[in-house]
This record gives C-alpha cells, sequence and structure tokens, in this order.
C-alpha cells in the first residue's frame, strides 16, 4: 500500500525547497563571516542567528515530507557567491535571497492549489508570513543604512548600526498585525 500522500511533483518541489533552505544557511553563514572580518560583529551576530533560522526551515521541511509518507532526498549545495564590497552589498544580498525564497514559496504554494493538495498548501501559508516578516525585516535595516549615509557612512554611523543589528529581533512587525491601539 502506498501511504505516501505527496504527489511527485509536490515531494520533488518540497526537496527544492529542502535544498534552498540548506543553501541559505550557508549564504547567512559566508555572509556573516564576511561580516565579522570587517570588524561588524553585531552584523555577524544577526546572520549567524539566520543561518541557524534557516537551517530549522529545512528540518520544517524536511519534517513535513516525512510526516506526509514522502522521502526527503538531500542534495549538494552551491558554493556562496562572493563577499560584498561592503554593508550594503551584504544587506542587498541579504534582500535578494529572501526575494528568490519568497517567489520558491509561491510556486509551491500555487503548485499545491493547483493540485488541491490543501495540507501542503496550509504548511505553505506559514512560510508565506515568514518570508513577508523577512523581506520587511531586510528592508527595515537598508533603510536604516541609508538613513545612515549608505556606502558614504561614517564610521561612527557604522558603528552604531552595528550594535543596533546585534539588538535586532529576529522578526519584524507586520501591517496586518497593526491597530489603532498599536501601531507599527
Amino acid at each position: 500500500m502506498n501511504t505516501n500522500r505527496l504527489s511527485e511533483k509536490i515531494e520533488e518541489i518540497l526537496n527544492r525547497q529542502v535544498r534552498k533552505e540548506a543553501t541559505a544557511s550557508q549564504i547567512y553563514l559566508s555572509l556573516g563571516a564576511w561580516a565579522d572580518s570587517e570588524g561588524f560583529a553585531g552584523v555577524a551576530n544577526f546572520l549567524f542567528r539566520h543561518a541557524q533560522e534557516e537551517r530549522n526551515h529545512m528540518i520544517k521541511v524536511m519534517d513535513y515530507i516525512m510526516e506526509r509518507g514522502g522521502r526527503v532526498r538531500i542534495t549538494g549545495i552551491d558554493e556562496p557567491a562572493n563577499d560584498p564590497e561592503n554593508l550594503q552589498e551584504c544587506l542587498e544580498k541579504v534582500f535578494q535571497h529572501e526575494v528568490d525564497n519568497t517567489e520558491a514559496i509561491y510556486e509551491i504554494v500555487n503548485l499545491a492549489q493547483e493540485e488541491k493538495d490543501w495540507a501542503t498548501w496550509n504548511f505553505g501559508q506559514w512560510f508565506v508570513k515568514e518570508q513577508i516578516e523577512e523581506e520587511a525585516l531586510v528592508l527595515d535595516l537598508l533603510d536604516k543604512l541609508k538613513v545612515a549615509g549608505g556606502t558614504k557612512a561614517t564610521a561612527e554611523s557604522l558603528l552604531y548600526l552595528d550594535a543596533q543589528f546585534e539588538k535586532k529581533e529576529d522578526e519584524a512587525t507586520l501591517a496586518r498585525e497593526a491597530s489603532g491601539n498599536q501601531p507599527l
């Protein structure tokens, strides 16, 4: 008796997401190591925390595949891209990565809807919300860097900003959670 509740297409796209989350973890580790080597300990800490978060996402997808009777396939991942030239390029790489990951999540949710696999569609909604938070978080950091002067920020501004990264929450407040009593 076949106990796999995932279609071949769904199982394949979820396994691609496992690889994507593993790659994301490596990207964050690589950028964190770069930030540390440049003296940005707060940025490095923030990126290292996110590397672990991406690994947790990978495990979450793996658990779902197994829970639904599917087979997880672990594959190799690509080497992270070259180091950034500056903090702005670092954050832009993080943002682009998050946008790419959002598109991959949308592909999963769209395929699940097309196949009427409501369990996978529902599972994917957690990741949709997570990606909204991730993009908002990085956009906020890019905005703070822009205010500090972007690529022309002074050493003092960068030092202050680095300290803010250390304290930065790992989740962003979303607009849909705002109210008159609790605005963003």
